[in-house]
């Protein structure tokens, strides 16, 4: 659909793009990226017809640019610059309807039903048909935008070339335009060449992007090789990162604020003083926000949180929406929900065992309430019926230092194994299947990383930061199982003192 080949050129003999070839084919969506002053702006007016270029060539549909008539190119490619303005007072609905002028044929100019229908369509998947009557100049900054934007789809272009579509737009228009647009090419085959300076929105929803710099192409291809974590750095200039979307497989940007690196230096240890063990919940509070990976009931998956709960309730404990009413738990004692990872467990609160050991330069705490009653082999789960039930075994582990995404992931797995360790010791059986069980139907876990100090970029088994974790996890899970072992032991010593014969079981279902 468009062809460059070799395009120079600037404004008074000055070349602001310099030699300069790509391609875009029919249908996509294309993507134009680079800082201030590399030459966005300028190569979309080149393209339109609005620049005259001093070397090169620009393609049409396989025809040569120069050889359009304004009307000619009109019928094929509309423009959205990025800074739309209207010397005349027209209606929303009269600025719309210049879209359809290149349409329009002979001396007499005739308004046809099609014509109406299509700035109808134009208004209504823009949003400005609510206002059409209304006199542009009362719009606001963004309304106009969208008006202008009604204005090129009403020409019915093969080519929409846009200049930062979403400015001045809020978060909900950003999201329909762009959505609109990436239907339109899919179902219509509407090709879309747009800047971008927002590298997400760019990375959402483009096919391929072409990253300038400095008048020149960076690179041409799909966004995950465009939007690499160092390449993004060197052009513009900035620290960020680079993240997966958490619901489709493209790449995100974030930016790493100045801020943020100095909030690092706020010195925060965490280690058992900051524990309050009481009778309805476990309590630590972090005097900064803690980088987390967890299976809370609130709080599960990675975030930032500064308080965790570990809340007892009742072996009979049943709800419909456990989440909804643990979040309700947590704000009649004071404790904002967004701010917390918050497990359940039946297990007395008396049972809990923690341990803080210490590496070189980190260090690492873990904290265990265990009971096994409802023990299970993960090989022969198949023989187990789903019960949501409260949780059993719940792992806390905090590391004083910064920990890498990989770290996470590895610790969640060398705590898991060291938890299978402590039950083979204490020879928990499945009461299903008779053999050695691995867990609880109803463990939690959790990792939380102070994310300063030194760099831990690994938590395996045998790494200084795994073996810390495995001791600590291991002591302490055997720990609470055997405080959980005495207090039954003893409660059922209780119940054949006073006389009555309940049996002999294993425990409790929860505990």
């Amino acid at each position: 659909m468009l062809k460059v080949q070799r395009l120079t050129g600037g404004y008074g003999g000055q070349a602001i793009i310099n030699d300069i070839s790509f391609e875009v084919k029919k249908g996509e969506f294309f993507g134009i990226l680079g800082p201030n002053g590399s030459g966005k702006t300028t190569l979309l007016k080149m393209i339109s017809g609005i620049l005259p270029f001093e070397k090169g060539e620009i393609f049409i549909n396989g025809r040569k640019l120069s050889a359009y008539s304004a009307k000619q190119l009109a019928k094929i490619v509309a423009v959205l610059p990025q800074h739309s303005t209207q010397t005349f007072s027209y209606t929303v609905k009269e600025t719309v309807s210049l879209g359809r002028y290149a349409h329009q044929e002979g001396w007499f100019q005739t308004w046809t039903a099609e014509d109406e229908e299509i700035v109808q369509m134009a208004m209504e998947q823009t949003g400005v048909d609510v206002f059409q009557d209304k006199d542009i100049q009362a719009l606001s900054g963004g309304e106009r935008q969208r008006v202008f934007l009604a204005q090129a789809l009403a020409q019915e272009p093969k080519v929409l070339l846009l200049d930062e579509p979403t400015n001045h737009l809020d978060l909900s228009y950003q999201k329909e335009l762009l959505d609109m647009l990436k239907e339109w090419t899919k179902e219509r085959e509407l090709t879309v060449i747009s800047i971008f300076h927002d590298l997400n929105l760019a990375g959402l929803y483009c096919d391929r992007l072409l990253l300038l710099e400095k008048g020149t192409i960076n690179v041409n291809n799909r966004p995950n090789e465009v939007l690499k974590e160092t390449r993004i750095k060197e052009v513009y200039r900035t620290d960020i990162e680079k993240h997966p979307h958490p619901k489709v497989p493209v790449p995100q940007m974030v930016l790493l604020p100045q801020w943020g690196t100095r909030q690092k230096r706020i010195q925060a240890m965490i280690e058992p003083s900051r524990l309050d063990i009481g009778k309805d919940h476990i309590a630590l509070r972090s005097p900064i926000p803690l980088r987390t990976m967890s299976s809370g009931v609130v709080g599960s998956g990675m975030g930032w949180h500064q308080i965790f709960i570990n809340r007892h309730v009742d072996k009979n404990y049943d709800c419909e929406d456990h989440r909804k009413e643990m979040i309700q738990y947590l704000h009649e004692h004071g404790i904002e929900p967004l701010d917390t990872v918050g497990m359940m467990t039946a297990v007395y609160l008396e049972d809990v065992a923690w341990k803080m050991l210490y590496g070189d330069g980190f260090s690492v705490m873990a904290v265990v309430t265990a009971g096994v009653g409802n023990a299970v082999d993960a090989s022969q789960s198949e023989k187990h019926e789903f019960v949501q039930i409260p949780g059993t075994i719940n792992t806390w582990i905090f590391v004083n230092g910064e920990l890498t995404e990989e770290a996470f992931i590895q610790g969640v797995m060398t705590a898991t194994e060291a938890k299978v360790k402590a039950l083979e010791h204490h020879g928990v059986k499945d009461l299903v299947t008779g053999t050695n069980a691995t867990g609880t139907s109803t463990d939690s876990i959790m990792v939380a990383a102070t994310q300063q100090g030194k760099k831990l970029e690994f938590a395996g088994t045998i790494t200084p930061l795994g073996k810390l974790i495995s001791k600590a996890v291991f002591e302490c899970t055997l720990e609470s199982i055997e405080k959980t072992k005495k207090r039954k032991k003893d409660k059922d010593a209780d119940r054949t003192c006073a006389g009555t014969d309940f049996g002999i079981r294993t425990g409790s279902p929860y505990r």
